[in-house]
């Protein structure tokens, strides 16, 4: 497996995504994974390096800034504020990240999904509504409130990974995703696990006063779920 850090940046902002693919001179095809609240942690550089086990390209993200990472939920939300209140803002940081990926040896650019974590989720999200040339976006137990932006054609299947007692994402605003998915003529799927809270893949995520709780079942039912929808739309 071909490993590296790489560097890119962004209205000022140097930032660094982790690479993971299969030894081959052959394009594969991509993906993209955004992290969580805290920033480019040991959890998505392991997903990226497990996705490149199953013989994709993957591009961990960095959205916060080279070495930038959240300490707890005061600094994390101090990190993700900004970007939840300037998401023109971050629209323009996703897009950053996949020019970067495109530009990559290896990778198969016409063939390219995101996918993303609790914040991550959003950012999956928000880069298929920004209109990009992608395959597929995935959220896991992200946020689904619309960024607010003007409304682009979305070229990406979309699937959402929820878990139904996710306290940061109620019902009502996954009725409104919903809404706004079919309004859009989106070709879209939601996912939901019964009784499971939010951060249900992330195994440290216990935090009941959070909303957060680890559920392996969920986990691993999503993991599949995601890795069934890459096959179909990777042709």
């Amino acid at each position: 497996m071909h490993q590296q850090y790489v560097e890119y940046s962004h209205a000022g902002t140097v930032l660094e995504g982790f690479y993971a693919a299969p030894d081959t001179s052959e394009p594969r095809p991509g993906v993209l994974i955004s992290h969580a609240w805290g920033g480019r942690d040991s959890f998505v550089i392991e997903k990226a390096k497990s996705l490149a086990e199953l013989g994709y390209a993957a591009f961990a993200l960095d959205n916060y800034g080279k070495g930038v990472l959240g300490s707890g939920p005061e600094e994390n939300q101090k990190l993700m504020g900004p970007f939840l209140q300037d998401r023109g803002l971050l629209r323009d940081r996703l897009t950053a990240g996949l020019q970067c990926f495109n530009s990559l040896p290896g990778v198969d650019a016409a063939q390219v999904a995101i996918m993303g974590y609790c914040f991550g989720g959003l950012c999956a999200l928000d880069l298929a509504r920004s209109g990009a040339a992608i395959k597929g976006a995935v959220s896991f137990h992200g946020l689904f409130f619309p960024p607010g932006l003007e409304k682009r054609p979305i070229q990406a299947r979309v699937l959402a990974l929820h878990g139904y007692a996710d306290p940061l994402a109620p019902p009502q605003q996954v009725v409104d995703f919903g809404t706004e998915m079919t309004d859009a003529g989106v070709d879209w799927q939601l996912h939901a696990y019964g009784g499971v809270l939010h951060a249900f893949t992330v195994p440290e995520a216990n935090d009941l006063s959070m909303g957060a709780l680890y559920n392996a079942r969920a986990a691993r039912r999503s993991w599949q779920a995601m890795l069934d929808f890459f096959e179909e739309i990777f042709e």
